[in-house]
């Protein structure tokens, strides 16, 4: 009989200790007990809460999956001449005896065994969402599984109810995703799989808080961020322990890659469950409440983890050993570690099915304006207030600490080890990730959901000024300088970017005239579509247009006078070609801005009402104005930028030219004179 490994037993242990504790949650609070009036019976009330709590196990289980497999595993080698993939290695490798091949490298077995782990969780998935859904649905309309008519009333809530709705895209794309997590075989597919993965979660977050209600764009990004974190963190320590078995020698520094991303998730699920908190408490007062005190078990399971984190980072990672000899200690506190996230995760669902202090519903009373932007109106505009009023974003603001504080970080490194780079630089991206954080949660933001001026200035700073600082700060390159290589396999931050920047999309959209092309395209489709207004009306838009911008810009200015590595970039003329045409178009759509007698998005800007009488026709007339002069003078800029290195790059020609004459005393000059000499006797 076959002993199974101590890493195996505390993960079987896990799946029991989270359903326990959802159901000494739900007895608590009393969510699971009967109601008076349309009871959807025992099986239901707490049936659901269970099938949750194993949804999100396994979707923990495949996401973590698929993060360890991107960043800390390494992949087996393919042999020379035949690419091999993850099922070839799993008849081979998979079962061959963890080391390393004559080359030093891994063998890859780990990576093959979580392939397998996530093939498995992922259609688990994507099963129990479609349980999920039918047990909701039973709980939403208050009646129990099956009877006369259950299935036409099921179909008319999937296809007409809007939560009904989100529940079954959600099913959907979680079919989709098991589909690629069991067509892993490598990075491409792994990335594929995630990337469709994490998507299962977007209408999860945007159903997880009610639209109309306080707060709904930060509710929903903090639980999308939420949920991510947890899965990456508690999953990722899961396949961790199944896969233990199969890392040998490699098993300290996966372990350590792992360190590093559960730092990142445990920052992550702190941020976005304090916001989460904030909404759904309202007052210190709100932590009294049955759902309080859950949240503070919750809390204190969340603290306990941190604790046991700081252990394994000072004590436990450090003693492993690196031969592959006892490493009892670290099993132990990491089984413990799985138990708590396990006990955690169920308290998370039981929170889930209680009522919070503060209802998620929409407000009462609000303004025409406050129900089109879902956000409070601000005060009048004025010249302070336009660096005075923030909006909380929890994506663009945590994003623009994480670059600030990153690139600094690299700099730091470089120094440290004796390295230097240009002080200018970092004084350009800091002052660039400044801008970011202003234009996206500043004053240009929060006026920009009620007045197209104040939207076009948001929209042609991320477009056009951004983007000039964030090249010039050149942050690929000082990644690339700062950030350590592997060469057992694995792939890390370096070897993404790497991939990243030689990749078959960076080398269309890096190309010239399509960056071109989607510069000045995307404005056209963007302002005269539905999608202007659908970036005005829900978050997923707006971050959309800002994501969407952002990049193109960037692409656009790398072009012109990037230094980082990437596709081969235009002559000189051609830059200077492409950046006239593009002043062209902007001073054209500018100008039609202004002399456009109809309003862009007129339901939206025309409905709006705005206390302090605000001309929506003048005031886009503005935005026309904004746009020419935010458009020209940044591009004016450029093109003295790249006349000036035309010039400089025209004199470094010159004096290599001279200096190869000096050496080989115009070799090539007179070999041009003495052809034409012939040519002449010839004729």
């Amino acid at each position: 009989m076959s002993v199974i490994p101590a890493p195996l037993r505390w993960v079987l242990a896990a799946l029991p200790t989270a359903v326990l504790a959802c159901v000494l949650g739900l007895a608590f609070s009393g969510a699971a007990a009967p109601t008076l009036v349309a009871d959807s019976g025992a099986l239901v009330r707490w049936g659901l809460p269970v099938v949750t709590v194993l949804s999100e196990a396994a979707a923990a289980v495949t996401l973590g999956g698929l993060v360890l497999m991107l960043f800390a595993l390494p992949r087996p080698p393919e042999p020379a001449g035949r690419p091999t993939s993850a099922r070839a290695t799993e008849r081979t490798g998979g079962r061959s005896k963890p080391g390393r091949t004559r080359a030093g490298r891994s063998d890859g077995a780990a990576w093959v065994l979580a392939a397998r782990v996530v093939a498995w969780s992922g259609p688990a998935w994507a099963l129990l969402l479609v349980a999920d859904m039918v047990l909701g649905y039973a709980s939403v309309a208050g009646r129990p599984l099956g009877g006369a008519g259950f299935g036409d009333e099921l179909a008319f809530y999937l296809t007409e109810i809007s939560t009904g709705r989100a529940a079954l895209v959600t099913a959907i794309i979680a079919a989709l995703a098991s589909v690629a997590c069991v067509a892993v075989a490598g990075y491409g597919t792994a990335m594929l799989a995630a990337v469709v993965s994490f998507a299962v979660l977007i209408p999860v977050a945007t159903t997880g808080h009610a639209a109309g209600a306080a707060n709904h764009d930060l509710g929903m990004t903090g639980l999308f961020a939420h949920l991510a974190a947890v899965c990456i963190w508690m999953g990722g320590l899961v396949v961790l322990c199944i896969c233990a078995p199969r890392l040998g020698r490699d098993l300290r520094a996966v372990v350590g890659r792992y360190s590093t991303i559960a730092i990142w998730a445990f920052l992550g699920v702190g941020l976005s469950g304090a916001a989460n908190a904030w909404i759904r408490l309202g007052s210190p007062y709100g932590f009294l409440t049955d759902y309080g005190l859950i949240l503070l078990a919750k809390i204190a399971a969340f603290v306990v983890l941190g604790v046991f984190g700081y252990l394994h980072r000072q004590r436990t990672i450090p003693k492993l050993p690196a031969d592959g000899g006892s490493r009892s200690v670290f099993w132990r506190l990491a089984g413990v570690e799985v138990l708590v996230m396990a006990a955690a995760t169920g308290l998370a669902v039981a929170l889930a099915s209680t009522g919070p202090p503060v209802a998620q519903v929409p407000v009462e009373g609000q303004s025409p304006a406050e129900v089109l932007s879902q956000y409070p109106v601000p005060p009048a505009p004025t010249l302070a207030r336009w660096f005075t009023e923030w909006t909380p974003d929890l994506l663009f603001g945590t994003l623009s600490l994480v670059l600030a504080v990153q690139y600094l970080r690299w700099v730091w490194r470089l120094r440290r080890r004796g390295d230097t780079w240009p002080v200018r630089r970092t004084v350009i991206w800091v002052v660039a990730v400044a801008a970011f954080a202003w234009v996206t949660c500043g004053g240009p933001t929060v006026y920009g959901r009620i007045m197209f001026s104040a939207h076009m200035l948001e929209h042609m700073s991320l477009v056009m000024v951004i983007p000039i600082l964030f090249v010039l700060a050149a942050p690929v390159t000082l990644a690339l300088r700062a950030l350590p290589g592997r060469t057992d396999g694995s792939r890390g931050p370096r070897e993404w970017l790497l991939a990243l920047v030689h990749s078959r999309a960076a080398r269309i959209f890096g190309n010239p005239v399509v960056a071109a092309v989607n510069f000045v395209g995307s404005l056209i489709l963007f302002y005269f579509t539905p999608l202007f207004e659908l970036a005005l009306t829900t978050h997923l838009g707006h971050i959309g247009m800002v994501v969407h911008f952002s990049l193109a810009g960037y692409m656009f200015v790398n072009v012109l006078i990037g230094i980082d590595p990437g596709p081969a970039r235009p002559s000189y003329p051609l830059r200077l070609l492409l950046l006239f045409a593009t002043m062209a178009f902007h001073a054209f759509f500018g100008v039609a801005l202004i002399s456009m007698t109809s309003l862009l998005a007129a339901d939206y800007f025309g409905a709006l009402g705005l206390p302090w009488g605000v001309d929506a026709l003048a005031d886009q007339e503005t935005g026309g104005e904004i746009t020419w002069g935010i458009g020209e003078v940044p591009s004016l800029i450029l093109a003295v930028s790249l006349a000036v290195a035309w010039a400089k790059d025209d004199a470094r020609t010159a004096k290599r030219l001279d200096r190869a004459a000096d050496r080989d005393d115009d070799a090539d000059l007179k070999a041009y004179n003495a052809m034409l000499e012939r040519m002449s006797k010839d004729g």
